[in-house]
């Protein structure tokens, strides 16, 4: 039997063995969660519970308007799905097509430049008191 949990649902913490009859498992549609506001532009985010610490998978749309910003404890994984541009990554530009990743470490100013749709994964999970901006 597969069982779909909402992924507005708990995570447990790492380690933490589930109840008996409780999935080990979170399923997200990331079309059915809204989009936020966020420095790089519109960001729909999943696993992004209180008590999941882990990690969250975002789908992004760069907007023109993106601004420039760091994390001083999240790594980030862009992954880009579609367009085209570049990353500006602590002074160098890095151009950005489908299939290309970067791994953006904590403290590395960083800004997408293009109209592109990135898959976002925070490490550990998103915390919005780690965006910083100069």
């Amino acid at each position: 039997m597969t069982v779909a949990v909402p992924a507005t649902d708990a995570v447990p913490a790492p380690g933490t063995p589930p109840a008996p009859g409780e999935p080990r498992y979170v399923v997200a549609d990331l079309a059915a969660i809204p989009p936020v506001p966020c420095p790089c532009g519109e960001a729909r985010r999943a696993f992004a519970t209180p008590d999941n610490t882990v990690a969250t998978l975002h789908i992004t749309d760069i907007t023109a308007d993106a601004r420039t910003h760091y994390h001083k404890a999240m790594t980030e994984i862009y992954f880009v799905l579609e367009g085209e541009g570049v990353l500006e990554v602590d002074g160098d530009r890095v151009p950005l097509k489908p299939y290309t990743s970067v791994m953006i470490k904590p403290g590395c100013r960083h800004r997408a430049v293009g109209r592109l749709r990135i898959v976002n994964i925070p490490i550990p999970a998103f915390d919005p008191a780690d965006e910083w901006f100069d």
